[in-house]
């Protein structure tokens, strides 16, 4: 064979050796890029409210029905009703009996996969049929779940039909405000027959330090098909696009309908750990292969850190103490309801964030996934609550008479579904529960202690209790008064790693003394109460509303107004400063969760109806902040804050308080008009300054110094009669997604653009192009005309609409009229 030739057979084979490289890798890169487990299955739906029909097969013939996008609410749609059975703890909104179907082809390509459904919550007692064939029943409305729909389906042109019933007539049910319906989102997952199952992975971090860190991967490969399979697991860690590290499994042998789990260990040089201030998040991104192609991917979030609840030092991340400030957080979104949106869970913990928030409880139920997904890209310490009750009832129709049938199976698929979450660091397997004092509180404790370990051993198992100790202390309020002389037995009973204390801060100083061995957290504190942008005088006295929890409140003042100074607290509670001091005091006291970051619906503390929604927020239920919102920001960030109140309309001659809450200064001067009024400065352990003397209108002009400099200067300005509105959105660009949001801010001003702080107008709300209005509120706990409406009044004036936007990229334009006032209007730009 001459040269030329057996050159020419060299590059030939070469050539072909890699084009058969090629195609195979083009070919596993293809099947691999190909996979989307999960499409989003929440676009056209019917919905009907209809307790009338109670069988599937009726509903299905009856043309009542109406189309709807998920996540839906229909209850946050109702009037506010004095007579609803929900009762003002509920809101006064009804529930009722609703049922939603949905049609939808499968691809023949489909035929040898499997299909499944998963919704995240249906509040509540779900029913879920396909093509008329019962998948199951779930009575909890705050947990996630997924059936099997592989048998049932018809592919290529034939429809299926999927049908859901949420039975929530029987009413009450929750405290406090629980929405109704599919509330959270849904999905349509089409896997191959060998894949990851729903919540299949489990990440640890057993070993963690600056410079390196082990990663613990178990996953569970499941194999539905008719033979068993040889299997090979590929785990890679991304941090960001990069891959960092990666892992392969031997193959293994999976049985037919079995399931196996595989273990792996990957370790990281210098990782980049997951904090507060810098939550770095890292992928698993896990594919399983068959005779070296990728069948299944499956993609887990999760960070690196290590913590500790120290018995004198409190809570220390990555080696580093940090107080946790937390909030509780009720699940729904104010004028949005139950309805799940993550853009408006966003918003909520950007506000909070704004203020040095660092800490969420999830009270009391299991949250919706977004809420868990935003806490880890935005740095929260999160407490992931379960129950809050067991066997003993709190309303007529709760979840107690779920306990012992599905207790189990809700506390692991709370578990399963959340424990790869970095923001998590506390289990709470139970809030304010009755059977706390007896030993029977003690057994179940024990039980989902245990229940807990078997799935987690990374995190503390937590309660919150009131109070976790009696004390002869005529000022502890002790809820269940026919016990109250027992010892906690939730307390001792060796189930908590972690004592939670809900209120009672006046024992927080003696826990060491009567818990040694065991860490201190705060589970719920506070309970101030304050409707914003009302004030009262003298500011200097406290009041406690109402005078017992158990008795029905008939004081306060007669349009169900709280002071916006911190002056007003619960019976079981203190003002907000009362708390923050002696949680600031002491190292060993690791923290604190307020009772509320957010007003929510429902509970409305210390009134009856007319009111509808609480005062327990820090922030109203529009997502304004009251005044005491910037008492935190000033003790919990480095921002520089002068906040003066109360607002400049008032009697002549009135004697009035004037506030400041400041930082990174030494001392506040107030001028009225420039006249001084005189310098204060904090002294002790004091969180604000205050000044008092007859009211002058014009011009307040605060100014904070440090070292004899100027810091900032804050003015309050007497405003005129209300003259014009001003529209203020939160983003001016958003996605044509037809789920992206903006929150606008109306405020009314008088000629010169100063807030008239006593408007309260209604104002009418119109748009134009493809958007809708999806919400209104003011943050009035009176108001009962409907969230859902296109006109709202304003409370101490403003109010706020919210826009969604359409599937089509263009611009929105929003316009605000009110009687008597001039109108104004925004532009929103939607993009792809």
């Amino acid at each position: 064979m001459n040269a030329l030739k057996r050159n020419f057979l060299v590059h030939y084979y070469v050539i072909l050796l890699i084009v058969i490289l090629a195609s195979s890798c083009s070919k596993s890169q293809k099947v691999d890029s190909s996979i989307d487990r999960k499409q989003d299955f929440t676009d056209n739906w019917q919905f009907q409210l209809n307790a009338d029909i109670t069988d599937p097969e009726s509903v299905l013939n009856s043309g009542a029905w109406e189309t709807r996008q998920l996540p839906h609410d229909w209850s946050i749609a109702q009037d506010f009703d004095q007579n609803s059975r929900a009762g003002i703890g509920g809101g006064a909104l009804n529930g009722g009996l609703g049922w939603y179907k949905k049609t939808f082809k499968v691809a023949e390509e489909d035929t040898s996969k499997i299909t499944k459904i998963v919704f995240d919550g249906v509040y509540q007692n779900s029913s879920v049929w396909i093509n008329g064939k019962l998948l199951g029943n779930r009575p909890n409305g705050y947990i996630g779940f997924e059936y099997n729909l592989t048998p049932y389906l018809h592919f290529r042109d034939k429809e299926n039909t999927i049908l859901v019933k949420a039975d929530n007539n029987n009413q009450p049910n929750s405290r406090w405000y629980s929405g109704s319906g599919i509330y959270r989102n849904v999905w349509l997952k089409t896997v191959h027959k060998v894949h990851i199952p729903q919540w299949g992975t489990f990440i640890t971090t057993p070993q963690v330090s600056t410079e390196k860190a082990t990663i613990q991967l178990t996953t569970k490969v499941e194999n539905e098909s008719a033979t068993s399979q040889n299997v090979q697991l590929e785990t890679k860690i991304l941090f960001g696009n990069k891959t960092v590290a990666t892992t392969t499994s031997k193959v293994i042998n999976i049985d037919s309908n079995k399931n196996q789990e595989v273990a792996q260990k990957i370790e990281i040089k210098n990782p980049d750990l997951w904090s507060v201030n810098e939550p770095n998040l890292y992928q698993a991104v896990a594919r399983i292969k068959i005779d070296n192609e990728v069948v299944d991917k499956y993609t887990t979030t999760f960070g690196i850190r290590y913590f500790k609840f120290d018995l004198e030092k409190g809570f220390l991340l990555n080696g580093e103490s940090v107080k946790i400030k937390g909030v509780c957080m009720h699940h729904d979104l104010g004028p949005l309801g139950a309805a799940v949106n993550t853009r408006a869970i966003e918003r909520q913990l950007e506000i909070l964030k704004e203020m040095g928030v660092n800490g969420i409880r999830t009270a009391h139920n299991a949250p919706a996934p977004e809420l868990l997904d935003l806490c880890d890209k935005m740095g929260f310490i999160v407490m992931d609550e379960a129950f809050d009750m067991w066997t003993k009832a709190k309303t007529e129709n709760d979840y107690s008479q779920f306990w012992d049938k599905w207790h189990k199976r809700d506390l692991e698929d709370l578990i399963k579904r959340d424990r790869n979450h970095p923001s998590i660091f506390m289990w709470s397997i139970g809030n304010e529960i009755q059977e706390q004092w007896s030993e029977k509180g003690a057994e179940i404790g024990r039980e989902l202690s245990k229940i807990v370990k078997n799935l987690d051993t990374t995190r503390l198992v937590t309660a919150g209790m009131n109070p976790p100790i009696h004390v002869n202390n005529k000022e502890v309020t002790i809820q269940f008064e026919e016990t109250a002389d027992q010892p906690n037995a939730l307390a001792g009973s060796g189930a908590l790693d972690i004592i939670g204390y809900n209120y009672a801060h006046q024992t927080w100083e003696k826990h060491q003394t009567n818990f040694p061995n065991i860490p201190f957290i705060a589970t719920e504190t506070t309970s101030g109460l304050e409707t914003r942008g009302y004030y009262e005088f003298p500011s200097d006295t406290t009041k406690i509303w109402p005078v017992r929890w158990d008795k029905v409140f008939t004081g306060g003042n007669p349009d169900n107004t709280v002071s916006a100074f911190d002056q007003v607290r619960a019976p079981w509670g203190s003002l907000h400063e009362t708390s923050w001091k002696i949680i600031k005091k002491h190292d060993f006291l690791s923290g604190f969760y307020i009772w509320t970051g957010f007003d929510y619906i429902g509970e409305p503390t210390p009134y009856e109806w007319p009111s509808r929604s609480s005062y327990f927020g820090i922030i109203d239920l529009a997502g304004f902040p009251k005044d005491v919102y910037y008492m935190y920001k000033s003790e919990w960030t480095t921002d520089t804050v002068l906040h003066v109140l109360p607002h400049w309309n008032w009697k002549k001659d009135q004697t009035v308080d004037v506030w400041a809450y400041y930082n990174n200064a030494d001392e506040v001067e107030l001028f009225i008009n420039g006249k001084s009024k005189g310098i204060k400065k904090k002294t002790g352990d004091q969180l604000h300054v205050m000044w008092r003397f007859p009211f002058e209108a014009g011009t307040l002009k605060a100014v904070s110094r440090k070292d004899g400099e100027i810091v900032k200067e804050t003015l309050v300005k007497t405003a005129d009669k209300p003259a014009q509105l001003k529209l203020s959105p939160d983003r001016k660009t958003i996605k044509a997604d037809n789920k992206d949001l903006s929150f606008i801010t109306v405020t009314i001003t008088d000629k010169d653009d100063v807030l008239t702080p006593r408007a309260d107008n209604n104002i009418s709300f119109s748009i134009e192009g493809d958007g809708e209005i999806v919400g209104v509120a003011s943050g009035d706990p009176t108001n009962h005309q409907s969230f859902k409406g296109t006109e709202h009044r304003a409370l101490n004036g403003k109010c706020l609409v919210i826009v969604k936007a359409g599937k089509n990229a263009g611009t929105l334009k929003v316009t605000a009229s009110s009687k008597g006032l001039q109108a104004a209007s925004c532009t929103l730009t939607m993009v792809d």
